[in-house]
């Protein structure tokens, strides 16, 4: 049993149960967290039972696997699907969550479901159902963990971009694309609001302890976030290429229980395999195109987000894992496309050969770790 899980994500609902309802502890920082997932775990733990939470934290891996493998059913064909679904259960990261009572798996689900709702709403002509359903998620990603804040405010951002892009004649009004995105703010904070209402109740701040000076509210050491270059600097003694490498190197350099190499492992493939997806774009759809676009667009400005932590940790990113691994999936289809064209045969042999070695690579480094 991880420490998070005896300390944050069990103990306080436990402390729910003994005392017969929610309740301040302010001894327990975690305890002002959105707690979503907490409260699932509360049901089997009021029978005594503290395993089902992984069972039920694991389940949400098998959702985020199954709507990977739903859009890329829908857009490239079964054989490809299957095999982004695969890639995405064996990374080690999503491994070593699988296995523990955290929350992420349940903000990874949320997060991907708001992001492909998003792009279901474009594809459908701008219907409204799926920008409210795509609300609903992200609201269900901010309740479950802050991360799922900095998903809230890019999508909010993308909303009226897209629909002054794509939606033609409808755009025309500069009320009605910004009618969109506030649509989208107001249902995203109102499926959020039951846990800003509890800690203004509580703190006379929405999202305590974050931002807390912003709301007058006493000072805590939490406030003081030091520069993540100056912390790495200082604790790992990290020289300025290091540090500069460093957006490189959590891709290459995870280590389970190590703070300094981002406690946890990706894949190198997440990093390389995304770049081949926008080779040859002419040959594409254009709703494709649009969709790997705005793929990439959150999983970089997500990035740029969680990156000025003062720690790093792998599972801090792990909300861009499915858009990378659906990129990754194109990417090894525009690789076999490109080949499929009539070059030399040998040189396509060798050609085929490189990607089918590429793809076992990339499932030999996750099957490593599991095994």
């Amino acid at each position: 049993m991880s420490k998070d899980a005896l300390v944050h994500h069990l103990a306080i609902p436990k402390l729910y149960l003994k005392n017969g309802g929610i309740h301040e502890i302010p001894s327990m920082i975690f305890s002002y967290y959105p707690m979503n997932l907490d409260m699932l775990y509360l049901i089997p733990l009021y029978f005594g039972n503290d395993i089902v939470p992984k069972f039920i934290h694991f389940s949400f891996a098998l959702l985020t696997a199954w709507l990977i493998f739903y859009y890329l059913r829908r857009r490239i064909d079964p054989n490809y699907a299957l095999g982004g679904a695969l890639f995405f259960l064996s990374i080690p990261i999503i491994v070593k969550l699988s296995i523990t009572v955290y929350v992420d798996l349940g903000l990874i689900f949320f997060t991907l479901a708001a992001l492909l709702l998003l792009l279901r709403w474009v594809e459908s002509g701008f219907k409204p159902k799926f920008l409210i359903l795509s609300a609903v998620f992200c609201g269900l990603a901010m309740g479950t963990k802050y991360n799922g804040l900095i998903t809230f405010f890019l999508l909010t951002l993308f909303i009226p971009f897209i629909y002054s892009r794509y939606a033609g004649d409808r755009a025309s009004s500069f009320f009605h694309t910004a009618g969109q995105g506030l649509l989208f703010f107001i249902l995203g904070l109102l499926v959020f609001s039951p846990w800003m209402i509890r800690n203004y109740m509580w703190t006379h701040n929405p999202i305590y302890p974050l931002y807390n000076n912003w709301f007058g509210a006493q000072e805590t050491v939490l406030n003081i976030a030091a520069n993540p270059f100056q912390f790495r600097s200082q604790v790992y003694n990290e020289n300025w290429w290091q540090m500069a490498l460093l957006p490189i190197r959590i891709f290459f350099q995870g280590q389970d229980g190590n703070p300094q190499y981002f406690d946890g492992r990706l894949n190198p493939f997440l990093l390389v395999l995304p770049c081949f997806a926008f080779f040859r774009k002419r040959d594409e759809f254009d709703a494709i195109k649009m969709e790997k676009k705005i793929l990439l667009a959150f999983s970089l400005l997500y990035f740029a987000f969680a990156f000025f932590c003062t720690n790093l940790r792998a599972r801090y990113f792990s909300a861009i894992i499915p858009p990378l691994v659906i990129l990754s999936i194109y990417g090894v289809k525009k690789m076999l496309a490109v080949l499929s064209a009539p070059p030399p045969q040998q040189l396509k042999r060798m050609g085929v050969t490189l990607i089918i070695v590429s793809t076992f690579l990339a499932l030999l480094l996750n099957s490593l770790y599991i095994f």
